[in-house]
């Protein structure tokens, strides 16, 4: 039982640490929407709610798909482009669904920015959650690493080291 919280734990941060992303993403869709005129009707707060909604749900949806299909690796063993690849996926599988329920209009400048930028969004997120990942685990390891120093190197690898 423990396990499956800590997943969800795991989805759930993901999910908003992409709203945060997202959302930003969509106050400036907002801001560059209303400067050109392009939706006079929305607002940019609207685009910064709809986005943040957009970026929980890809992200909760990634860390659901990436625990199913990596779930035994570790993050060091995970190559960023695959990574990247399940991120864009997310994001090309999100903006299907909300044509496919009808949430997005069929204004063609909405769909080209859709079907383009929420898997750019997927991708970069995506590749921004494993490298901050990377870098507290490396933290971690640097941190466990004081009481090796401890220890202190065996004649033969203190031969080896000044040898090299």
């Amino acid at each position: 039982m423990k396990k499956w919280l800590k997943r969800i734990r795991g989805a759930v941060g993901m999910g908003l640490s992409w709203a945060v992303v997202w959302g930003g993403a969509g106050t400036i869709l907002g801001v560059v929407s209303a400067v050109l005129g392009l939706d006079p009707t929305s607002g940019i707060g609207s685009f910064a709610i709809l986005g943040a909604i957009a970026g929980f749900i890809a992200g909760a949806s990634f860390s659901t798909v990436l625990g199913i299909t990596e779930g035994r690796r570790r993050f060091d063993e995970m190559s960023l482009p695959r990574f990247a690849f399940w991120g864009a996926l997310g994001g090309l599988l999100l903006s299907g669904w909300l044509t496919a329920i009808g949430v997005l209009s069929s204004e063609a400048h909405i769909i080209v920015l859709t079907y383009g930028g929420f898997p750019l969004l997927g991708a970069g997120c995506a590749a921004g959650s494993l490298a901050l990942a990377r870098r507290a685990d490396d933290s971690e390891l640097l941190d466990a690493g004081a009481d090796v120093a401890d220890i202190g190197l065996t004649e033969e690898e203190k031969s080896a080291l000044l040898a090299g």
